[in-house]
């Protein structure tokens, strides 16, 4: 059954000619005046019905309790400040859900800071935008307290179990600057996403650290298994000193495929500018070869032609060999998911458009709200799984029979 509307178009005509505005002033004013009879009789109503008889129908009256005057109350909605008077019942039973005890704003407001917040935009903007749609004054403080009642949440997602197997896990961090005692220092957050057995992807945590380190990531990997996380089959990571040792010490069964787009921006490092798009050139048969013995023909091919003049490109590649070439035990799709770590990139750049405005964050705690709203915001777009999932499954339960169950 469908409800009707209040009011139907006649209504609201007769509505505007008994008025007769001629100004948006005096609409808004009339509103407010409307906004404030439906608010008192919508509480009136809710004690009506929690005494289970309508006012001045003493006779239907059948409990001990009853009405008990008004307290006055001032509460802020889309028309501004707005006094209402809440009735009260003998017993202090009586709790009004239209407007709750000890709520004081009716505007939705704090869901509209949290929003903005989340999408990077500065106080003095959120400010600016709050009193030029409802003429409301915020202050500083009153939006920090507002964003603080989501640190709960916070504490709530970071600690959230999590699944026993986890197919591929992307291990990366970005970097902000924080104030701390004064100073201004370089921060690490710390991310990791997992893709599960179903092919859904999703952010396992956020760690605010210092730079980054192979010791944090350990700290990291142990708060994954202390989550319930038993096993990781792959992990994508990039070069950083020490990250596959701490990988070996918590999952030691897990292949480790070292990022091919961080290998190569560390190799052009030593690149001259006028060498750097034919050495690019030259190192993307490697990687983009059907086999590893291919790639390690290539790589011989490389090593004649620019051995000599970068030694160190060629070093950089041979040590870290094994853990690069991992991807070529796997079949097409697989490899693509795994020899970058573009998801977890692709992540971060949705991150950065919202800190950007954010040159320097007061505390890890402001920067840690704003990396938490921004991916839930990410997450509520992450609503379909992986490309080529059940393909890609098949190839795992063959290549990992005793770790991979079929559902």
């Amino acid at each position: 059954m469908t409800q009707s509307k209040f009011w139907t178009k006649q209504d609201l005509r007769a509505f505007v000619k008994e008025h007769n505005f001629t100004s948006p002033e005096q609409i808004q004013t009339t509103l407010k005046e409307l906004f404030k009879d439906v608010l008192q009789e919508a509480l009136e109503a809710e004690l009506d019905t929690q005494l289970g008889y309508d006012r001045h129908d003493v006779k239907n009256k059948q409990t001990k309790n009853s009405r008990n005057g008004y307290t006055k109350k001032t509460v802020t909605s889309e028309y501004g400040d707005v006094e209402i008077q809440v009735p009260r019942d003998r017993l202090g039973e009586f709790t009004p859900v239209v407007v709750k005890k000890h709520q004081t704003n009716v505007t939705g407001i704090e869901d509209q800071i949290i929003a903005l917040y989340a999408k990077g935009v500065s106080t003095r903007d959120i400010q600016d935008h709050l009193e030029h749609l409802y003429g409301i004054e915020v202050s500083p403080t009153l939006i920090s307290n507002v964003t603080n009642k989501i640190v709960p949440l916070i504490k709530e997602w970071q600690n959230r179990p999590l699944q026993s197997v986890y197919t591929v896990v992307f291990l990366d961090a970005i970097h902000f600057k924080v104030k701390q005692d004064g100073h201004i220092v370089n921060k690490a957050a710390y991310m990791v996403i997992g893709i599960d057995l179903d092919g859904n992807k999703d952010v396992l945590g956020i760690w605010i650290g210092e730079n980054e380190t192979a010791k944090f990531w350990l700290s990291v990997l142990n708060e994954l298994r202390n989550r319930g996380v038993q096993d990781i089959l792959i992990t994508c990571v990039d070069n950083l000193t020490g990250f596959s040792q701490a990988i070996a010490a918590c999952f030691p069964q897990t292949e480790i495929q070292k990022c091919i787009i961080h290998q190569i921006r560390n190799s052009i490092r030593y690149v001259s500018y006028k060498d750097v798009k034919k050495v690019t050139a030259d190192l993307k048969p490697i990687y983009k070869a059907p086999t590893e013995e291919a790639a390690q023909l290539e790589m011989d091919r490389f090593e004649e032609t620019w051995g000599e003049k970068y030694p160190l490109i060629v070093k950089s590649w041979r040590q870290n060999w094994d853990e690069l070439t991992t991807f070529f035990r796997y079949p097409a799709e697989l490899r693509r998911l795994i020899y970058t770590t573009n998801m977890i990139e692709s992540y971060h750049r949705q991150l950065r458009k919202v800190t950007k405005g954010k040159s320097i964050f007061p505390t890890d705690e402001s920067l840690m709200k704003m990396l938490y709203l921004s991916t839930m915001d990410v997450l509520k777009k992450w609503t379909g799984r992986v490309q080529n999932w059940g393909q890609i499954l098949l190839q795992l339960t063959v290549y990992y029979p005793e770790r991979v169950e079929v559902r």
